[in-house]
């Protein structure tokens, strides 16, 4: 599947000197960690062993009983690992990520790892529980050994009974195998986040970026996204949205809360409310359209001193902002941004925390044109979702199915229309508007082989 992969960029038309876009793509191999020898579950293979030499026999008059370790053989699992970083005031947040989230994920999986490979294992409520919820064939989780009636009893082993070492309830939360893989991705993310904000102490770590990855694993797509960068699933003239994007707009509710609860992040420059414009200083004792961070429709107030601060989040589209200065409120990095001319630091306003969303591919038995389409804001900020499906399978449909670089030709065709041709007026895309100024970066993976297991590379 990662073979079959195709990624394709282009630099902005001079925003910056460098490309601020950057890639990833790995097999990643998952291995069980080493059990901790103080772990009430470490339990090592042994066997008695009689060494043949004199010195052994020594030993063997002290030691009767002589154990060592058979080494077991590892248990490995492998996932594929596609990801995007949509750098801002410099591309070293985006080359930092790049180089470090596929090791925070794999990290975050070796921890439950050892339930990952067992399909039939819910996961359990504490670790260390799981030889009593293995899952029957039939679908049903075994039953907890007691009944309610004999847990009330106090029989042994029962919830309350001297021999429990902590208190038991009737009703727990059943917990999918693949919510152990949304956490482990979500706590990757926080991780990452952390690592460059460490780092950054000692290198120089420029700038932010926005974060998209795809992790393959258990049959699933998992597509995590911090930022305003875009996935969609194309498959037979359907398509999937597999992300949303994160913006002041978007998340507004969110950032007004947050100043609404933490008053003093706002430095008594912005107001956590919402105004149509800037209120202005006459209008003073006037009733004009505000919303509040519970508030999803508009509404009057009378306007006060307070108001006439700068709005928290200001500007629609693409000009909007968070306190007048940064456009995307998800992602790395940006640990020292602060207000122009300030010390209000923005960063406690902006999250690492991805939307993990989650796409079956075994439920579908899809051909050699359904695909994924990854792309960052260069890409979507001028062309749909369905001019990029159009382009994607109208190209695909013209090419022999068994090529395996009409993907990579594929890409390279959807970059080009989304950057346009160069005129006197500038870069031109279809129907004379105007093309993308800013880095594109597109992955297109074919689905076709996700029924296939990872292999290494």
């Amino acid at each position: 599947m990662i073979s079959f992969a195709v990624f394709f960029r282009v630099i902005n038309a001079g925003k910056s000197a460098l490309n601020e876009d950057q890639a990833c793509c790995e097999v990643v191999e998952l291995r069980r960690r080493p059990a901790d020898p103080a772990s009430p579950n470490y339990t090592p293979s042994r066997r008695r062993s009689s060494l043949p030499s004199g010195e052994a026999l020594e030993v063997k008059e002290s030691t009767p009983d002589i154990c060592l370790e058979i080494p077991q053989e590892e248990e490995v699992m492998y996932f594929h690992y596609w990801a995007l970083f949509d750098g801002h005031a410099g591309s070293g947040a985006a080359v930092f990520a790049s180089k470090f989230l596929h090791l925070h994920i794999e990290e975050q999986l070796q921890g439950v790892l050892e339930i990952l490979q067992k399909p039939s294992l819910q996961p359990p409520t504490c670790m260390g529980e799981e030889n009593s919820l293995h899952i029957h064939p039939s679908g049903g989780s075994s039953q907890r050994s007691l009944s309610r009636a004999a847990s009330l009893r106090g029989a042994a082993g029962a919830p309350g009974s001297p021999n429990t070492v902590a208190p038991r309830f009737f009703m727990e939360k059943k917990v999918k195998q693949e919510s152990l893989v949304i956490g482990a991705i979500e706590n990757a993310f926080k991780e990452m986040d952390k690592h460059i904000g460490r780092e950054k102490n000692v290198y120089v770590i420029s700038g932010g970026c926005t974060a998209l990855a795809v992790v393959c694993l258990l049959g699933k797509l998992f597509v995590a996204n911090a930022g305003d960068s875009r996935a969609i699933i194309l498959r037979s003239g359907e398509i999937i949205p597999m992300s949303s994007a994160f913006t002041p707009e978007s998340e507004r509710q969110r950032l007004q809360c947050l100043a609404y609860m933490q008053p003093h992040l706002l430095g008594n420059e912005f107001t956590h409310l919402e105004f149509p414009r800037t209120v202005c200083k006459k209008e003073v004792g006037k009733r004009i359209l505000y919303r509040d961070y519970s508030m999803k429709g508009w509404a009057y107030k009378t306007v006060q001193e307070e108001d006439l601060k700068f709005p928290l989040v200001f500007g629609e589209g693409k000009k909007a902002r968070v306190m007048a200065t940064i456009g995307v409120t998800r992602g790395f990095g940006d640990h020292d941004l602060k207000v122009h001319g300030t010390d209000i630091s923005i960063k406690p306003f902006l999250t690492s925390c991805p939307e993990v969303k989650v796409y079956n591919l075994e439920q579908v038995e899809h051909g050699a044109d359904d695909v994924m389409v990854l792309g960052t804001d260069g890409l979507w900020d001028v062309l749909s979702n369905q001019e990029v499906s159009e382009a994607v399978t109208s190209f695909l449909a013209n090419c022999d199915p068994d090529d395996h670089h009409r993907y990579t030709m594929a890409a390279q065709d959807l970059v080009m229309k989304a950057r346009g041709v160069l005129s006197d007026r500038g870069w031109r895309i279809a129907n004379d508007r105007l093309g993308s100024g800013d880095d594109i970066s597109v992955y297109i993976i074919p689905l076709m082989c996700g029924n296939k297991p990872p292999q290494p590379r």
